[in-house]
């Protein structure tokens, strides 16, 4: 299920709002001009399923929503445990890229989780909203937005990325330690899962 919390920018000593209800979530969003949706989970996908078998499963939902946005590049990204040695420092490396506060000049970051879990911190107007994606789950952060992006320590998932533009993510990072104060995808997903 997805969850989304919001606190006060100065941190997470006080809550402001804590929702797991869909439709809550997208009015919350919607005021920030962030989309959030839920497309129809399709089970006979696994989890590492390859890119041809998620565009299939997906063409319609893409298709509808490229006519609407106008992408210009559709791409499937997936990070999933392995039993390569390398495995952890790959991982970490990953993670560490979207840690940080940043925002993106040309582009919207627009993400359909196929499976697993990651969750979107958005700091806007004085409030940080964490919003907890999982499978089924569409994120839409509008370029120019203050964000950053956590996977976990373990990071497993698939996801659609859409972009306008071709040269993809570029991130403007902010140099803010901002996400150091707030609890991050393992301390989240703990408690949520509990």
């Amino acid at each position: 299920m997805t969850l989304l919390t919001t606190w006060p920018e100065t941190g997470p000593d006080a809550l402001v709002r804590r929702t797991s209800d869909p439709v809550e979530i997208a009015a919350a969003l919607a005021p920030i001009g962030v989309r959030y949706e839920q497309w129809p989970v399709r089970e006979d996908v696994p989890a590492d399923a390859d890119s041809d078998t998620v565009f299939t499963a997906y063409r319609a939902e893409i298709d509808k929503l490229n006519a609407e946005e106008g992408f210009q590049t559709v791409d499937v990204v997936a990070l999933h445990p392995s039993e390569d040695p390398q495995w952890p420092a790959k991982a970490a490396a990953a993670r560490q890229k979207f840690l940080a506060e940043h925002t993106h000049d040309d582009d919207d970051e627009v993400r359909f989780f196929v499976a697993g879990a990651g969750i979107f911190y958005l700091h806007v107007a004085g409030e940080v909203h964490a919003v907890y994606c999982e499978k089924g789950d569409l994120l839409g952060v509008p370029r120019g937005t203050t964000h950053w992006f956590d996977m976990g320590t373990s990071p497993a998932f698939t996801a659609i990325r859409f972009f306008h533009e071709e040269d993809g993510w570029i991130g403007n990072f902010t140099g803010s330690p901002i996400a150091e104060r707030f609890p991050d995808f393992d301390e989240i997903h703990a408690g949520y899962a509990a």
